[in-house]
């Protein structure tokens, strides 16, 4: 055996929780007891150093190559690399700048459009027809990833406790769809940024086709130039973007929040949360969303108990974006030759990683999403329950 082969599976021992077989270079090995799960195959080594620098990286970026193929179901895979995190390498000192990226505003633009800036029609491919990039809300188990992502958006509003005439800001509004509705039902006036050009391109194309212009803007806006627009709002919501926001920039998104929302207002902050502070993803922040980085619900609410924030409600969504992304997951394979077709074999592959990953990282977990309600200042005058 190559001496490089001779570590891989050294390596790949301390993965035995489940049983899984693996080949490198045309020779079987078996990991674990019981009957195997899977058959891992590599068709290249990985080298000790890759390895070693970080586990997430080096398997990561083999996947992607086609360096390593999976036989057996990719979701039952992840999780059962997930469940034994702990066991990964991760030299912090080599992976510092994917770890721990400057937060200005000019590299977060950037880091942003990367992403949110593929193109609304290959988005268009997997999402649901509103373009909601988030955790849906399944009422029913039979609901569609449409049906649930509409769920999603009108129970966000009935938290709001919208009433007609009030103003809504939206902070990393997406398409608009969640502005556009409120406006349609409550009669309320929606402000919401974005840093994606494609999402704003296309918020402009919708508000227009539904004569909304006087009712919804949105505009290509970082959140911190909020203040100077010298506008106050009775409600904010924000969906799916503290995440990109940077834990050295917390403090100031609350504090931009509180400036503009008006006494009693109401502010709906819905994010993925890690259960600790400590960035351990390189794969991740390299190749899917770079510069992101998960909030505790702890670090949050502390924060906002700086200021003049007091907790309503707080509500945890993590089986439903399990099932979000399972759909997402789903939908992604029916259009993958075309998105193979225009991206390339390794685009896919990492999309294929990022999507069935993430879905088996909420069904364990290992990561949370939650919705925080808070009013600024005390407001005796909304309902003593849930009423939503």
């Amino acid at each position: 055996m190559h001496v490089l082969d001779d570590f891989l599976i050294y390596y790949l021992q301390r993965f035995d929780k489940y049983c899984f077989d693996v080949v490198i270079c045309g020779k079987e090995y078996r990991i674990g007891k019981g009957e195997p799960v899977c058959r891992v195959i590599f068709h290249k080594d990985i080298p000790k150093k890759e390895l070693l620098t970080s586990t997430s990286l080096a398997l990561g970026e083999a996947y992607m190559r086609g360096d390593i193929e999976v036989e057996g179901d990719m979701f039952t895979v992840l999780k059962g690399l997930l469940e034994q995190i702990d066991q990964f390498s991760l030299d912090r000192n080599a992976v510092a700048s994917l770890l721990y990226p400057p937060e200005d505003k000019s590299t977060q633009r950037e880091e942003v459009c990367s992403h949110y800036d593929l193109g609304n029609d290959f988005y268009k491919l997997w999402l649901d027809p509103t373009l909601s990039y988030s955790c849906a809300y399944f009422k029913n188990d039979n609901d569609t990833l449409e049906e649930a992502q509409k769920n999603k958006v009108h129970y966000i509003l009935e938290k709001l406790h919208l009433e007609k005439g009030m103003s809504l800001l939206d902070i990393g509004c997406g398409w608009g769809y969640l502005l556009i509705e409120a406006a349609k039902k409550y009669g309320v006036k929606g402000y919401g940024c974005t840093l994606s050009h494609e999402q704003w391109e296309m918020g402009q194309e919708r508000i227009k086709a539904l004569g909304l212009e006087g009712q919804v803007q949105i505009d290509l806006l970082d959140y911190r130039d909020l203040p100077k627009k010298g506008m106050t709002f009775d409600r904010a919501v924000s969906v799916a973007m503290l995440e990109h926001v940077g834990r050295s920039q917390y403090e100031r998104y609350m504090s931009v929040v509180e400036q503009v929302l008006k006494d009693k207002g109401l502010f709906l902050l819905h994010f993925i949360s890690g259960r600790d502070k400590v960035n351990s993803n390189p794969w991740m922040r390299k190749y899917i969303f770079p510069g992101g980085t998960l909030p505790t619900m702890y670090e949050m609410l502390e924060i906002a108990y700086k200021g003049q924030f007091q907790l309503l409600d707080v509500e945890s969504l993590r089986r439903h974006y399990y099932k979000t992304l399972s759909c997402w997951y789903h939908n992604f394979q029916k259009a993958r030759g075309q998105v193979e077709a225009k991206m390339g074999s390794e685009f896919v592959r990492m999309w294929d990683l990022y999507l069935c990953g993430c879905a088996a990282a909420f069904y364990i977990g290992y990561i949370d999403v939650d919705q925080m309600l808070f009013t600024k200042g005390t407001n005796n005058d909304l309902p003593m329950t849930r009423w939503y």
